[in-house]
């Protein structure tokens, strides 16, 4: 683990953890964006936003040392039925784990989770994060990153993508399709819950999208795009520091033959070169699947995701995903729903999935 060693008198004092209130959330995100290895969901904005939208315990703990924040660790608690007990950091979201200036502080905080997962008897804690934290954990080695510095200037970045995927782009320009930042979420919403009923996934809610954008404001962005005043692809984005990250995307059926979806991934690069912004995260995708080719066909080379566990009642890691042999069946009944009866039903199952 790479470690930023912070002044030497909060280095030398002895490290106390403490849980997340409102009045420490400016010192929490004053960390989080200071610190080299911390990632948008650290955000003390996750906390609220788990707890409102789907009703989960949440366990925001950081550590100080001399009155100093010198690490944060943000958790949240789900407790299913169907997909079982686990206390991750942090669902939901692409990345998490441990951020801390010293192993004092990295210690402490890792303590603290193991003994919180025990107490309350959880199947698994999961850390997800960009760095291996614990090599002797088992890991789920079913996600990559793709992250790439944007060139300064727009033409470079339309250069830098490769001949056939600079055609698709060209394809979509050329078939008249433009690109707006919405004020809301209602037409990236219809774009989306389609798009995820089409593959066969319980959607998420449209409040769940709603609250992004309340607590996170203009680091929570909409941009569409349309093919005669209609909406064909939809993508929401997260900003932190200098980056961008186009994290949840849908497609209508016609955008296919339109190239709407590289068309819009460009227009995010674009907007995001023009505003100054250095470096595209791609996002997470499932090795070997659609996403994942599709983001290796624009240039960008996967980084390995450290999705590590610690196991306090399961005898393994959990599989709660797609991909999973036993989930086919549910997937295939789940895409002849109606979408109206899709997107009622849907949120309720979601929630527990993180």
């Amino acid at each position: 683990m790479e470690i930023q060693i912070p002044a030497p008198a909060a280095a030398t004092a002895e490290p106390v953890v403490k849980l997340l209130t409102d009045p420490d959330q400016k010192r929490w995100d004053a960390y989080v964006y200071a610190h080299p290895d911390a990632t948008f969901f650290h955000r003390a904005g996750w906390k609220q936003v788990i707890e409102k939208s789907f009703g989960h315990r949440t366990y925001f703990y950081f550590v100080e040392q001399g009155g100093v924040i010198t690490g944060v660790l943000p958790l949240a608690e789900i407790k299913s039925r169907l997909f079982g007990h686990s206390l991750t950091s942090l669902p939901f979201c692409a990345y998490g784990g441990i951020v801390a200036d010293n192993e004092a502080a990295f210690h402490a905080l890792d303590e603290a989770a193991r003994a919180l997962a025990q107490s309350i008897n959880v199947d698994v804690l999961e850390y997800r994060a960009l760095k291996p934290l614990h090599a002797n954990w088992p890991t789920k080695d079913l996600y990559v990153t793709f992250r790439k510095p944007i060139e300064p200037e727009v033409e470079r970045n339309m250069n830098a993508i490769p001949r056939k995927q600079r055609a698709m782009v060209r394809k979509g320009i050329k078939a008249g399709l433009v690109s707006e930042q919405d004020d809301d979420v209602e037409r990236f919403y219809k774009v989306f819950s389609d798009n995820v009923h089409r593959q066969g996934t319980p959607v998420l809610s449209k409040r769940y999208f709603q609250i992004l954008r309340d607590v996170f404001g203009p680091d929570c962005s909409v941009l569409s795009v349309e093919k005669d005043g209609k909406v064909v692809s939809s993508v929401m984005s997260f900003h932190f520091r200098n980056e961008i990250l186009p994290y949840y995307a849908g497609d209508m059926p016609e955008a296919r033959d339109l190239a709407a979806n590289d068309f819009k991934y460009w227009e995010l690069m674009r907007r995001s070169c023009e505003a100054g912004y250095t470096l595209f995260d791609y996002g997470r995708s499932k090795v070997g699947t659609g996403p994942y080719h599709f983001k290796k066909n624009w240039g960008f080379e996967p980084q390995p995701l450290y999705y590590e566990n610690f196991l306090v009642k399961a005898k393994e890691v959990p599989e709660v995903n797609p991909l999973n042999p036993k989930y086919r069946l549910f997937i295939a009944a789940w895409k002849r729903l109606p979408l109206p009866v899709a997107n009622l039903l849907g949120p309720l199952i979601v929630k527990n999935l993180g």
